[in-house]
């Protein structure tokens, strides 16, 4: 598949900022390889600076552990964005996005699953942010004195849909200019609600914590939000760096870009819910944000942190639509990245207002948290072990094949692949298939999403409250069954891959 033209990206730099980024999944030619490692540092510093990780910290009060657990818990939890950063260097390689680099190791027609299983993760997300904006907005006008009621709330939606779709519409050196000048603002916004909650902290306020299963329950949290719930967005951003960029510096700056910031405002969620009885009293991760959080807050403050929510939610949104746009191109070649992002926001539209106005909003959310660990985490560990055994040599025009290549896998297709069999096994590569079908299950039997579904592992083991490593048994046997399957034709395929 040709690449379009390039519409001004040139090997001097990015393009102009309002030109809008026609490329979806097609591949970026070297001579448009303008990124740098240190930019993807700001990118994910920008976005993760974001109030819905001082949620994620309160919450692991609210379960029950102790401000040292909770602590513990967070910096494990966050060396998950090495995954981030791992899953960044096929993107420079391969020179196109995430889903249509695992076609690698699917197969064009295997890899419809897991790309929809992101698409839908992607949108999910995005609506977990238009609901977090519109309350955000009724809180705002409420201290303006103005009670928001049905029509104003379909307002408030429709406005934000139309802002979320500029900056994906505009594209990748958009997204990336915007979001490192936004860091700045948002770690200053940091230290001034650091600063303003320190009297109110109680880091004693439970003095005994929570069983060993409470604190698996709130590390799968930390993780399926942080490091591995970025994994499937890596590599659509990494994709404009040059094959020759250190792979060290884009692991650390992936990884830095996202960790840090995640875990100080994490660890502020924490200290502040040890204080805050707002906190624990509303429960929820839409209320906590909005209404409980700003308890902690004198007065003044309130309108100028509920300002910078809202800000600060339509940039962690930019990147999933972004992202969820490149997936559906993914699934349906034939779009346009423009027309997907379209199709998104119309369907995040009807979607979010769904959730705005339904009761059920904070259950909706903690089902679909829940939800992505089991697909996610599979798909991660085969995504990385199959980069690894390949190391990192990627055919982009097989990638882009949808009928045939290298990844196809069928008679006569470069590089071998399944033999026999018919038709039917054209397009699937069936390590992946069965090593992800075989994660999903392992992750179920320990998934502890009580009270709708409780894996009988987790209600057995870890006391009263259960236990959750539905992630760390995705990722491990997802991982290990692929590599048994694969450990020997996936290398084979990659020395035959002509280098970048």
């Amino acid at each position: 598949m040709p690449s379009p033209p390039d519409t001004g990206v040139t090997s001097g730099g990015p393009p102009p900022f309002a030109a809008v980024e026609h490329r979806g999944i097609e591949h970026v030619p070297p001579q448009a390889r303008w990124g740098q490692p240190g930019s993807l540092f700001w990118m994910w510093a920008g976005a993760v600076w974001n109030v819905e990780f001082v949620v994620y910290g309160g919450l692991a009060i609210i379960i029950g552990l102790s401000f040292a657990q909770a602590v513990l818990v967070i910096v494990i939890g966050n060396l998950s964005y090495l995954l981030t950063g791992l899953a960044s260097l096929p993107g420079p390689q391969a020179g196109t996005t995430a889903f249509a680099i695992s076609r690698a190791p699917f197969g064009p027609r295997g890899n419809k699953a897991p790309s929809f299983f992101n698409w839908v993760t992607q949108v999910g997300f995005e609506i977990e942010g238009i609901a977090l904006i519109v309350l955000a907005a009724i809180a705002l006008t409420a201290k303006a004195g103005f009670l928001a009621g049905a029509p104003a709330k379909v307002i408030f939606i429709a406005a934000a849909i139309a802002i979320q779709a500029v900056l994906p519409l505009l594209g990748h050196a958009a997204v990336l200019k915007v979001l490192k000048l936004l860091a700045v603002p948002f770690i200053a916004l940091f230290a001034v609600m650091a600063a303003l909650t320190t009297s109110k902290v109680r880091l004693h306020a439970v003095p005994h914590g929570a069983s060993w299963g409470s604190l698996t329950i709130v590390l799968a949290l930390v993780i399926a939000a942080g490091g591995l719930g970025w994994a499937e967005n890596a590599s659509d951003y990494s994709r404009y760096l040059p094959p020759a960029a250190s792979r060290r510096r884009i692991v650390a700056a992936v990884a830095l870009g996202g960790a840090v910031p995640s875990a100080l405002l994490e660890i502020l969620g924490a200290a502040v819910a040890t204080g805050v009885p707002a906190l624990a009293a509303t429960g929820s991760a839409g209320a906590v944000s909005i209404s409980g959080l700003p308890s902690a807050f004198p007065a003044w403050f309130v309108v100028p942190y509920l300002v910078f929510a809202i800000v600060q939610l339509f940039a962690i949104n930019t990147l999933d639509l972004y992202s969820s746009g490149v997936t559906l191109q993914s699934l349906f070649p034939r779009l346009s990245r423009i027309h997907c992002v379209a199709i998104d926001t119309v369907v995040c539209a009807g979607l979010a207002a769904y959730a705005v106005f339904s009761s059920r909003f904070s259950t909706l959310l903690y089902d679909f948290l829940l939800l992505i660990i089991v697909w996610l985490g599979p798909w991660c560990a085969i995504f990385l072990v199959d980069s690894w055994l390949r190391k990192n040599r990627y055919d982009s025009a097989a990638l882009l094949d949808e009928r045939g290549g290298r990844y196809f896998r069928g008679p006569g297709a470069r590089g071998g692949g399944a033999r026999g069999g018919g038709s039917r096994r054209w397009g699937f590569h069936w390590p992946a298939i069965i090593a992800q079908v075989a994660g999903m299950i392992a992750a179920a039997l320990w998934l502890n999403a009580y009270p709708p579904y409780v894996g009988p592992l987790a209600s057995r083991i870890g006391g009263a409250t259960g236990s959750d490593l539905s992630v760390f048994l995705g990722l491990i046997v997802g991982g290990l069954t692929y590599w048994l399957l694969a450990h020997r034709s996936v290398p084979a395929e990659g020395r035959a891959t002509p280098a970048p």
